[in-house]
């Protein structure tokens, strides 16, 4: 068995009662892909505009150079640099040692200068991403700055076009960036935005990206539900390592059957998922599968990717009509967790989004009332 798949609720709904609610934890397994990881490819998308100068032009040469030496052998990587315009600072080449050494030194002369234009970025790691369309693609995108150079459409317009092909984990330097921009880039392109307070940690940012790129076995891995006749998928949210809702990226398989792509994994990775299902309403004392999910991804075998999945029994969610309230009254404490988190998460966001707005008044009021739901 390549991944244990798990469902916790409360299956018991009172009378009258249609939505279900479940929390399915996936986990790949320790041996999973049994060491043959396809092809892995990182591109390292840079910002170099002016406000980049100085401490932190200097920092991401070294996080970069590093990032490159602890680099697999087999794997392959690249470095774009972007103001307002894009630069291939080191194309695509396997990560031999004459390659990590030549790679340092095109770092060495990368300058600072210009405005900020991410889009350009992204497409021109796009454009190298899609000349090796067998391997696993991940990406590292870093930035200090606000989008000023372009409109937000060109941004939105390019992660439509990237979407699918790479991952890309992101991180802000400093505290001039704009947080909406740079979720937006990982949200869309199935990773994580963070905060680099000061340039002296970017590289053990660096690091970790590299770290989790180099345990990739899995490709394109995708939570598959089933739903039954009369029954239909009101929400899927990813509840854990990251809060992402992925309902709008469902994917038709058949008119019962909806995936969701979450990207590459490694061994031992986990994720939960808060899966939301609207049912007919039944009788006291009926019972219905509301929905059965499987694991579907993308295994190198032999040198080529090949689909597999996994649907254990146990993974089923059930509701169940009582008119017991001792039984539909319980929460599922798995359930409770994620449902306070995703409050938490959206009483942040929408903190930031106000501060962002100048409204410093509401912003306050709203992160703090973040602060008492962490507690």
């Amino acid at each position: 068995m390549a991944f244990k798949l798990e469902a916790f609720q409360n299956k018991y709904l009172p009378p009258g009662k249609t939505r279900v609610d479940a929390i399915v934890t996936a986990t790949a397994d320790d041996a999973v892909g049994g060491g043959a990881a396809g092809p892995l490819v990182v591109g390292f998308i840079i910002d170099k505009s002016g406000s980049m100068a100085g401490d932190r032009i200097d920092a991401v040469r070294r996080a970069v150079g590093a990032a490159i030496g602890m680099l697999p052998g087999t794997a392959s990587f690249f470095v774009v640099a972007f103001d307002s315009t894009a630069q291939v600072i080191v194309r695509e080449t396997q990560a031999t040692p004459e390659n990590r050494s030549a790679a340092t030194v095109a770092l060495s002369r990368l300058m600072a200068g210009g405005g900020t234009a991410m889009s350009t970025g992204l497409a021109a790691a796009r454009a190298i991403f899609e000349r090796a369309p067998s391997s696993i693609h991940q990406a590292v995108f870093l930035t200090d700055g606000k989008n000023e150079s372009e409109s937000a459409g060109n941004v939105t317009a390019q992660l439509q076009a990237c979407e699918g092909l790479f991952q890309c984990d992101c991180w802000g330097v400093g505290t001039d960036w704009r947080v909406g921009e740079v979720q937006q880039i990982a949200e869309e392109l199935l990773g994580k935005a963070s905060l680099v307070p000061d340039p002296g940690g970017i590289d053990a940012a660096f690091r970790g990206a590299i770290e989790k790129a180099s345990s990739m076995t899995l490709k394109d891995v995708r939570l598959r539900l089933w739903t039954p006749q009369g029954a239909s998928i009101a929400f899927v949210k990813q509840a854990n390592p990251t809060l992402e809702d992925l309902t709008q990226r469902a994917r038709v398989v058949t008119p019962q059957v909806r995936e969701y792509m979450t990207g590459a994994w490694g061994a031992r990775e986990s994720r939960d998922f808060h899966v939301a299902i609207d049912v007919r309403a039944g009788g006291v004392g009926e019972e219905m599968l509301a929905a059965r999910p499987s694991i579907v991804w993308l295994e190198s075998v032999g040198g080529a990717w090949t689909e597999k999945e996994e649907k254990p029994a146990n993974a089923r969610v059930f509701a169940t009509w009582t008119a017991d309230d001792s039984l539909s009254s319980r929460i599922d404490r798995h359930v409770a967790h994620y449902t306070g988190q995703g409050e938490l998460a959206a009483a942040i966001q929408q903190g930031l989004d106000m501060r962002e707005q100048g409204h410093d008044a509401a912003a306050t009021q709203m992160l703090g009332r973040a602060v008492k739901l962490a507690h």
